[in-house]
């Protein structure tokens, strides 16, 4: 009789805690979808360009985004005389760096001093890929009235931007557990940018997981990998949308290839190859596949670009990424400003 009454008691209990754990999570869940409804983060999941897009008026460092959340001053109308130039990209246009030292602010700068009445105008959204640049094309920056496009295309991950949803993201308290547990460790330095002093020597990531990111993303050089193909293909397609509406509407487009880091910084390579590509040979490991494969790819679809990786590897004696972390330090961004503007001069002209 009290065994049979003990088992009673304990199911009763286990069936009470199994209730309270499954209302627990489902406000939870209810309560975390409500606030990213009004605040929205990057921690949970989204298919918009959308999801990491700065609030509007949010600090980065010294300076506060714009009412769109863009990393600029205000966007106005544009005047007659206006020669105007819509900055699109990644977290590289977004930048890392101060507003004052981002390649596109000081794009503008430069511009100006031949043609005063030339603006870029900062579109920039971190996480985005060329679906997104096409979307934001369509759905904002037409409406700005650009006489030209500056795309800037990141060879490190512009091409693999269309990921399947992982499972822990359908929840976002799954979600938000992953980003306590496994994102936010692995950073030495500051995730998210606020009101505070920029650090051009302090690194992001720690050094293994640096190492890890860039061996994920140097996939596309080895030789034998024939996903790259179909990732490039999908890239291509976006771009040759922008380009049929630019030349549609009369607007110039020029897409500026962006190197990684460890295209252009040779000891990082040894380091990355010797720990995660050991048994690659090295006439299996082909440094420019991806800018190559773009550049034969633009020339045939009539494309105006930039390559950067020449100028950035003859000049990789000198720092030009941060440190751990992929993205252009304040020379980087005075050095890729004075190799665009200057092409662009030569188009104005």
């Amino acid at each position: 009789m009290n065994i049979a009454r003990s088992f009673r008691k304990t199911k009763t209990v286990i069936l009470q805690t199994t209730v309270i754990a499954l209302i627990t999570l489902s406000l939870g869940e209810i309560a975390l979808r409500i606030y990213n409804h009004y605040n929205p983060s990057f921690v949970f999941y989204s298919g918009s360009y959308n999801r990491f897009r700065g609030k509007p008026f949010a600090n980065d460092w010294n300076f506060k985004l714009n009412s769109l959340g863009f990393k600029d001053k205000e966007f106005t109308k544009k005047t007659e005389n206006a020669y105007r130039i819509l900055g699109i990209g990644d977290s590289f246009s977004y930048g890392v760096v101060p507003y004052e030292n981002n390649y596109l602010t000081l794009i503008e700068s430069q511009l100006q001093q031949t043609y005063p009445y030339s603006e870029v105008l900062n579109m920039g959204i971190p996480s985005t890929g060329p679906r997104d640049y096409l979307s934001l094309l369509l759905n904002e920056g037409m409406a700005y009235q650009p006489d030209m496009v500056l795309l800037s295309f990141f060879t490190g991950n512009d091409f693999d931007k269309i990921k399947d949803v992982k499972f822990y993201e359908h929840s976002y308290i799954a979600s938000l557990l992953h980003y306590i547990t496994n994102l936010r460790p692995k950073y030495e330095g500051i995730a998210l940018h606020g009101e505070g002093q920029y650090c051009d020597e302090c690194p992001t990531f720690a050094h293994d997981e640096y190492l890890k990111i860039e061996s994920q993303r140097s996939l596309i050089y080895r030789r034998d990998n024939s996903d790259f193909d179909n990732s490039i293909e999908g890239a291509i397609s976006d771009l040759s949308r922008i380009k049929y509406i630019c030349d549609k509407d009369g607007i110039a487009l020029l897409v500026v290839i962006i190197p990684d880091e460890v295209q252009v910084n040779r000891e990082l390579r040894r380091e990355m190859r010797e720990a995660h590509f050991p048994n690659v040979a090295l006439d299996q490991w082909n440094n420019t596949r991806p800018n190559n494969s773009l550049s034969d790819t633009f020339e045939k679809l009539g494309i105006e670009y930039i390559d950067l990786y020449e100028r950035f590897s003859s000049a990789s004696s000198e720092r030009l990424y941060k440190p751990r972390d992929s993205h252009w330090n304040i020379a980087g961004n005075q050095l890729a400003a004075d190799v665009i503007a200057k092409a662009i001069q030569a188009h104005l002209e």
